[in-house]
């Protein structure tokens, strides 16, 4: 008599495999996109305004300094309009052009502070089908099944 794996044991045993290897993808690339927004961002040398109610004086090269600029950004474009967003401006209003540009910078902060909660999502993502591939692994884990038993399934008795 051999021991062997079961059918449906394997299976499992192969899906939690590949979710653990979908886990570890996951998390790379979540860092990856991470360091490379850090990166990109630090490169610009922005520093957050020193009037913010936040992070002032710090370097741009976070999620939370990048939001901290976007929002200093937007209050002084909005006290240099007079409360007035790009879209209420004349046409002909001098100040129009540098709100337009504030505005696109905090477009682009924002993009930034989007792309950093995608790559926490796929990261978190990445460490739950870990977790999953683990847990499925650990339960692929079943008994052997003994090759050239006599009753694999259990009788039923007429009463």
């Amino acid at each position: 008599m051999t021991a062997r794996t079961a059918g449906p044991a394997r299976s499992v045993r192969l899906i939690g495999t590949l979710s653990i290897v979908a886990g570890i993808v996951l998390l790379l690339a979540g860092a990856g996109t991470w360091a490379t927004i850090t990166s990109q961002l630090a490169a610009e040398k922005i520093t957050v305004s020193e009037d913010a109610s936040m992070f002032a004086g710090s370097e741009v090269k976070g999620p939370f300094t990048a939001f901290a600029q976007a929002q200093i950004i937007n209050e002084h474009a909005l006290n240099m309009s007079e409360g007035k967003t790009y879209a209420e401006l004349d046409k002909e209003d001098p100040t129009r052009a540098v709100v337009m540009n504030g505005s696109f910078l905090r477009a682009s902060l924002f993009t930034s502070v989007v792309s950093y909660g995608v790559s926490a999502l796929v990261m978190g993502l990445g460490v739950l089908f870990g977790l999953i591939g683990y847990a499925l692994r650990q339960l692929g884990a079943a008994p052997a099944v003994v090759d050239g038993s006599t009753n694999p399934t259990p009788e039923v008795v007429n009463a």
